[in-house]
């Protein structure tokens, strides 16, 4: 079958860029020589999103030693790549059959943390955090392909009759803007969201349909900003890159900004989106006493609290947000998407998407230089199998 695949050595890492177009082997199921394929499926992706981690893979900036240590594991070569899918169940285990009720014709997504079910965090519902989880496309094979075999347990059916097969294909990402932003009741809050890449954008669609009510979306990117406006923020506000110790401390004019907006005490909810220490700060001093600062952005090392002793004297919560809630974040999804009371599924299609003008590639007919340059020009890219 034809797979879009990483098989550069560790060793080349840092001098390669990119994924490869080619053959691999078809995955099957063999309960006989693997008892464990009673609880699997094949699925035939429909459509797959290239997802900001799967961006960071192609530049070779994140998930290296995830991907090599998994593929010596594995006593692999090569890893699939993906994990945004939406699928047809081609084949189904006896117990995914028998427990699951999956069966061929099924329409699927899937969550992309494979959790093991044994851990502490497993047993007492946090899948979410689970100690000995692999990851789909990185850690396991993933949907850049013809066929993926997954656990029926990640499984999520998708009705698409109500949800237009190009958004079911992103659940996995806008699961979680979802996630974050159930994190504390929004309903009638003012919220700033630092970062308005892919999942800030998303969080500012969820965060409008669970009921906040004013948003002001922060960004170094005036493209991003153009977005988001689009999507309905209130207020764009435009950020200087900076390095340094100006790279920590907390914007002042942004700061001021933000609270003159909000009853000069600032947001009751921020979010920081962007892994940038100096939007950590700011985030947090933009925040009114009593507020909640949600934090998403990743970025590797230390980060430093500028003032410490505000967080605890002005009682401001700070909440750490991973992935999804299994399937809880899933199930709020779903509702959203179907709900007629606005028009979120609207605005990731006509937006985010482009209406598929640039942003939907047929899998088949994959060339390298037109996707490289699409996935640098647009926040979301779909693939059409």
């Amino acid at each position: 079958m034809k797979a879009l695949i990483l098989d550069a050595p560790r060793k080349d890492w840092a001098a390669t860029c990119g994924m490869t177009f080619t053959d691999v082997s078809e995955p099957s199921l063999d309960e006989r020589k693997n008892p464990d394929d009673s609880g699997k499926v094949i699925i035939k992706p429909r459509f797959t999103g290239f997802c900001g981690t799967d961006k960071g893979i192609w530049f070779r900036k994140s998930f290296k030693d995830m991907i090599y240590d998994s593929m010596n594991r594995d006593g692999r070569h090569y890893r699939v790549m993906g994990h945004e899918l939406l699928g047809e169940v081609v084949e189904a285990g006896s117990y995914a059959a028998k427990q699951y009720g999956y069966k061929a014709g099924d329409t699927v997504s899937t969550e992309s943390h494979i959790f093991c079910g044994r851990c502490h965090q497993c047993r007492i519902g946090d899948q979410h955090v689970c100690a000995d989880h692999l990851i789909i496309g990185i850690s396991t094979d993933g949907c850049f392909a013809d066929y993926i075999k997954l656990p029926a347990k990640e499984l999520w059916p998708v009705d698409t009759d109500r949800i237009r097969p190009e958004v079911a294909a992103i659940q996995d990402p806008l699961g979680n803007a979802v996630h974050a932003c159930s994190r504390v009741d929004l309903r009638g809050r003012t919220v700033a969201i630092f970062g308005c890449g892919t999942i800030g954008l998303f969080s500012i669609l969820v965060a409008r349909a669970m009921g906040a009510t004013h948003i002001i979306g922060i960004d170094p990117n005036e493209k991003n900003l153009k977005l988001a406006e689009r999507l309905g923020v209130d207020l764009p506000l435009q950020v200087e890159k900076t390095v340094g110790d100006a790279g920590v401390r907390p914007d002042a004019e942004i700061v001021a900004r933000i609270r003159e907006q909000c009853f000069g005490a600032g947001v009751d909810v921020a979010f920081e989106m962007s892994g940038s220490n100096r939007a950590l700060n700011t985030a947090i001093a933009a925040t009114r006493a009593g507020g909640d600062i949600i934090l998403f952005g990743l970025s590797a090392g230390d980060f430093t609290l500028t003032d410490f002793q505000q967080i605890v004297m002005h009682g401001k919560t700070l909440h750490s947000v991973v992935g999804r809630e299994v399937f809880q974040t899933w199930y709020t999804m779903s509702n959203l998407l179907m709900s007629k009371g606005h028009d979120l599924q609207d605005k990731i299609y006509d937006v985010i998407l482009n209406k598929g003008e640039g942003t939907l590639f047929p899998f088949h007919e994959f060339d390298r230089e037109q996707f490289e340059a699409a996935i640098q020009e647009h926040p979301k890219i779909i693939f059409q199998y």
